[in-house]
């Protein structure tokens, strides 16, 4: 803001922006009326004056994709329900009871539809809940908030409310929430007592994935199977951490659960591991004690580790605070003493 009154000679004076002798003005060569101020904007001499943001903003057209698959599925929904119209009065024609059967046939299918619609969406508003809730529990951390940080931990022990493994946990963070006034400490001690029984059950879950992995990949005889192998291993190890901290996701909810899981890898980096692993199991002189088959299911155990630590960072409900979690060097050691094992049973 630029007062041009202070160059005439003019004592200066303080005005409120809503004073109504306070103008805004583009023109910088423009002089103040008596009892007036000027605002104009000043730019520095290195920056230059950008664009609007609209102008590299796209704009939302008509949206032709969306309306094709609404067309196609108003199509087939029709399809559907006309077949089973026409199953029904054919039915009907032949016999009654047989008619009949198939209304009530209709009508247990049109239940179980709605039950899987009704799972779904409390599967999705579940996984929303925790990612709130972890969002929510972040924040309290890093501004040591000690009210919002007992809001959220009273919704985490809210969430296993019906776990009993998690009884004795619960009752010693409420304890402490009375306690406690340190918001960073509070998330801490939730960490400690609440937390690390299910952290230490989704390790053993991630560590046997990665033995399995390392197992078929290192006895089976075809690229596809290993593939195949990995696949299903990565897919149940989601969804096993997820029921674990509390997600129990349905069909779409696991989807949308895979889909953070590889955002959180390309994120963090990990997707781009497969040369450092390499790297660091061939540094450490294993390619002379492992074959080359199992030293190739060491590596993709590990990577199997590394899609289930994403996987327990995306699933659990509260973040790391006290430290960064469980790292790929933490599967390592008991990883290479399995395929060194596999291999002294080879030899003898």
């Amino acid at each position: 803001m630029t007062n041009p009154e202070s160059a005439s000679g003019r004592k200066p004076t303080a005005f409120r922006l809503d004073d109504r002798n306070v103008r805004m003005t583009d023109d910088e060569t423009s002089t103040p009326g008596a009892g007036e101020a000027l605002i104009t904007q000043a730019y520095l001499a290195d920056e230059e004056p950008r664009l609007p943001r609209s102008v590299s903003t796209p704009k939302s057209g008509f949206r032709f994709g969306k309306w094709l698959m609404i067309g196609l599925g108003g199509l087939v929904s029709l399809a559907a329900g006309l077949a089973v119209d026409t199953l029904i009065r054919d039915l009907f024609t032949r016999t009654d009871w047989l008619g009949w059967t198939g209304v009530a046939l209709a009508a247990i299918a049109a239940l179980g539809l709605l039950g899987l619609v009704i799972r779904e969406i409390a599967g999705l508003v579940r996984l929303n809940r925790i990612d709130h809730l972890r969002d929510k529990i972040q924040t309290a951390a890093d501004e040591d908030d000690a009210r919002q940080a007992t809001a959220g931990l009273r919704e985490l022990i809210a969430l296993y409310r019906d776990r009993p493994e998690t009884a004795q946990g619960r009752k010693a963070l409420a304890g402490h929430m009375r306690e406690v006034i340190d918001g960073r400490d509070l998330v801490k001690l939730a960490e400690r007592d609440l937390l690390s029984p299910l952290d230490l059950e989704a390790r053993r879950i991630v560590m046997n994935s990665a033995k399995r992995v390392s197992l078929v990949t290192a006895v089976s005889p075809r690229a596809l199977v290993d593939l195949l192998a990995v696949l299903f291993e990565n897919l149940r190890t989601i969804r096993r951490l997820s029921a674990l901290y509390g997600g129990r996701p349905g069909t779409l909810g696991f989807l949308r659960l895979a889909k953070h899981v590889l955002t959180h890898l390309a994120v963090t980096g990990g997707m781009a591991a497969g040369d450092s692993l390499a790297s660091q199991v061939l540094g450490q002189g294993l390619a002379a004690r492992l074959s080359a088959r199992l030293g190739e299911g060491v590596i993709n155990g590990l990577l199997t580790a590394r899609i289930g630590i994403a996987a327990i960072a995306v699933c659990r409900p509260a973040p790391f605070v006290s430290d960064n979690g469980p790292t790929v060097s933490d599967f390592m050691g008991e990883l290479v003493s399995s395929a060194a094992d596999e291999e002294k049973k080879k030899e003898e």
